[in-house]
C-alpha cells in the first residue's frame, strides 16, 4: 500500500511535472507566436509607411514639377508681354523720332525761306526807300507846278481861292443832293414794293378770316313821350321834377316844341344811359315826383352797373382774354355805350383784338398776347370824361395800375403814335385799329368836322416851298399836290412828299390812312402861226 502510495505519488509528480512542462512549452510557444506575429505586423507597418513615404515623395515631386512648369509658363508669358510692350514702345519712339526728324527738316526749310524773305524784304525796303525819295522829289515838283498853275489861274480868272472853294462846294453839294434823292427814291421804292406785298397778304388774310359786321352805330339820346300831358308831368310844377331828375342823373334834359320827344344830353355815356332808362320807367310808372325820381334813378344805376359788368365779362369771354383784373371788366362794359365817329368802341375793340391775333400768327408772334393788346387798346375811352388827357395815355395808366404786361401797356399808349413802340405788338394794334376804322360803313363824322379836316389837310400840303396847288380828294383819303417844276426837280419831289406825309401824321387826327400824291409836270407850249 505504502508502495502503491509511493508509486501513486511518483506518478502524480510525474504527471504534474509533465503538465508543468507542457504548460511551459505552451507558454513559450505562445510567446514565440506573439513575437513572430509582432514582427510580421511591424514589417507590414514598415512596408505601409514606406509605401506612404514613396507616394508622398512622388506627389511632392509631381507638385514641385507642376509648380515649376506653371512658373516657367508664367515667366514666358510675362517675358512675351514685356517684349511686346518693348516692341510697341520702340516703334512709337521710332515714329516720334521720324516725326521729329521731319519737323526738324521742315523747320530748317522754313528758316531758309525766312532768311530768303528777309533778304527779299530788305531789298524791297531799299527799293521802297529809293522810290519814296523819288516820290518826295516828284511831289515837291508837283506842288511847285500846282502853285505856279494856281497863281496863273488866279491871274487869268480873277477870283480868290475862297471863292473858288465856295463854288466847288456848291457844285458838290448839288450833285450829292441829287444823288441822295435818287438813292432815297430807289431804296424807298424797293422797300415799298417788298413791304406792300407782304403787308397786303397779311391784312387781306386778317380781314378775310375775321368777317364781322361793321355797320355804323348811332347812340340815341332821346325818349319818346306819349303826349304833351306827360311832357308837362315830366317838367313838374315850376320845373321841380325836371330839376330833381337832372340833379339825380347829372344830365341835361332838353324839352322843346318837338312833339313826342325829350332829348337827353350828357358827356358821360353811362349817365346818359341811366337817365334814359330812368325816364322811360318814370313815364311807364306815371308817378313822377322828386322822391320817386331819386328812387328810380338809384335803382337804375345799380341795374346799369350790373349790366355793364356782365357786358365786360361777356366780351372777355368772347375775345378769349383770361386773367383780367376785376376792375377792368366794368371799364370794358362801359365802352359799349361809347362811340367814335359813330362806331361802337366795344365792338371796334373786339374786332381789333381778332385782327391783331390773325396778323400776329402770320408773323409767328404770340396770338393770345396780340389779342389782349387789341381788346384793351381803347380802354382809356371809358374814363377820358373823368380824367384829363388823351385816351391812349389814360388807358396805359389804367392798364399799368392793374398789372398788365408792358407790351399791353405800350400798345395802348402808342397805338396813335404818341410814344415809340417797344415791341412788335404796338404796330400790330395800330394797323388793326386803322383797318377797323377805315372799313366801309364803320365810321362817320359831321359835315363841319369833315370840312375842317379837309382844309387842314390842304393847308399842311401848301405850307411847303415850291407847292403851286393842293387838293384834298377821295373824301379826305388822298391829297394831290402840284409843284412848280422850275423850283422842284424829280429827286426833291420824293423828299417833299415824305415830309408832307410826316407832317400830316403829326398834326392831324384821322381814321385809316391818307395818301399823298405829288405831281411834277413840265408843259411845253408853242403856237404855229
Amino acid at each position: 500500500m505504502h508502495e502503491v502510495l509511493i508509486l501513486a505519488q511518483g506518478n502524480l509528480g510525474w504527471f504534474i511535472l509533465t503538465g508543468l512542462l507542457c504548460l511551459g512549452a505552451g507558454i513559450g510557444l505562445t510567446l514565440l507566436l506573439q513575437v513572430f506575429m509582432g514582427k510580421s505586423r511591424i514589417h507590414s507597418a514598415e512596408q505601409k509607411v514606406e509605401a506612404l513615404l514613396k507616394d508622398a515623395q512622388f506627389k511632392a515631386e509631381s507638385t514641385i514639377k507642376t509648380a515649376q512648369l506653371e512658373a516657367k509658363t508664367e515667366i514666358i508669358q510675362k517675358r512675351e508681354e514685356i517684349e511686346r510692350e518693348f516692341t510697341k514702345t520702340r516703334n512709337e519712339l521710332r515714329e516720334k523720332e521720324l516725326h521729329l526728324s521731319k519737323r526738324e527738316d521742315t523747320v530748317d526749310r522754313k528758316l531758309e525761306n525766312v532768311n530768303a524773305k528777309e533778304k527779299s524784304l530788305e531789298n524791297q525796303k531799299n527799293q521802297v526807300t529809293a522810290k519814296e525819295k523819288e516820290l518826295i522829289n516828284k511831289d515837291q515838283q508837283l506842288k511847285n507846278t500846282l502853285a505856279e498853275q494856281r497863281a496863273q489861274l488866279l491871274r487869268i480868272s480873277g477870283i480868290s481861292p475862297e471863292e473858288a472853294k465856295e463854288m466847288l462846294l456848291q457844285r458838290i453839294e448839288s450833285e450829292v443832293t441829287h444823288e441822295s434823292s435818287a438813292l432815297i427814291e430807289k431804296v424807298v421804292t424797293k422797300a415799298k414794293e417788298e413791304s406792300l406785298v407782304r403787308a397786303r397778304e397779311i391784312t387781306l388774310n386778317a380781314i378775310q378770316r375775321y368777317a364781322a359786321e361793321h355797320t355804323c352805330d348811332s347812340t340815341i339820346s332821346s325818349v319818346d313821350i306819349p303826349n304833351d300831358d306827360m311832357k308837362g308831368r315830366v317838367i313838374g310844377r315850376e320845373g321841380r321834377n325836371i330839376r330833381a331828375f337832372e340833379k339825380a342823373t347829372g344830365v341835361d334834359v332838353i324839352i322843346d316844341d318837338t312833339p313826342g320827344m325829350v332829348i337827353i344830353s350828357a358827356f358821360d355815356p353811362i349817365r346818359r344811359e341811366v337817365a334814359r332808362q330812368s325816364l322811360e320807367k318814370l313815364i311807364q310808372d306815371g308817378r313822377i315826383h322828386p322822391a320817386r325820381i331819386e328812387e328810380l334813378v338809384n335803382q337804375t344805376q345799380k341795374e346799369v352797373n350790373e349790366h355793364v359788368l356782365e357786358i365786360g365779362k361777356g366780351v372777355a369771354l368772347e375775345a378769349n382774354v383770361n386773367g383780367l383784373n376785376g376792375r377792368l371788366l366794368p371799364l370794358l362794359g362801359r365802352l359799349n355805350y361809347r362811340t367814335s365817329y359813330g362806331q361802337n368802341v366795344l365792338r371796334h375793340s373786339v374786332e381789333v383784338a381778332f385782327l391783331c391775333q390773325v396778323m400776329a400768327e402770320e408773323l409767328n408772334l404770340d396770338g393770345n398776347l396780340a389779342r389782349r393788346c387789341g381788346l384793351l387798346h381803347d380802354i382809356g375811352k371809358a374814363a377820358d370824361h373823368e380824367i384829363e388827357g388823351g385816351h391812349p395815355q389814360i388807358g396805359a395808366d389804367i392798364l399799368k395800375k392793374f398789372g398788365e404786361k408792358p407790351e399791353v401797356v405800350n400798345a395802348a399808349a402808342a397805338h396813335h403814335g404818341d410814344i415809340p413802340a417797344i415791341s412788335a405788338y404796338a404796330p400790330l394794334v395800330t394797323a388793326a385799329d386803322a383797318m377797323s376804322a377805315s372799313r366801309p360803313g364803320a365810321r362817320r363824322e359831321t359835315l363841319e368836322r369833315y370840312i375842317k379836316r379837309l382844309e387842314q389837310l390842304e393847308g399842311i400840303a401848301a405850307s411847303f416851298g415850291g407847292i403851286k396847288q393842293a387838293y384834298a380828294i377821295q373824301a379826305g383819303r388822298e391829297v394831290r399836290v402840284i409843284v412848280d417844276p422850275e423850283q422842284v426837280d424829280d429827286g426833291n419831289a420824293w423828299q417833299i412828299a415824305r415830309e408832307i406825309a410826316k407832317k400830316v401824321e403829326q398834326e392831324l387826327t384821322y381814321p385809316g390812312e391818307i395818301k399823298v400824291t405829288l405831281l411834277r409836270e413840265v408843259r411845253c407850249v408853242e403856237y404855229a402861226r
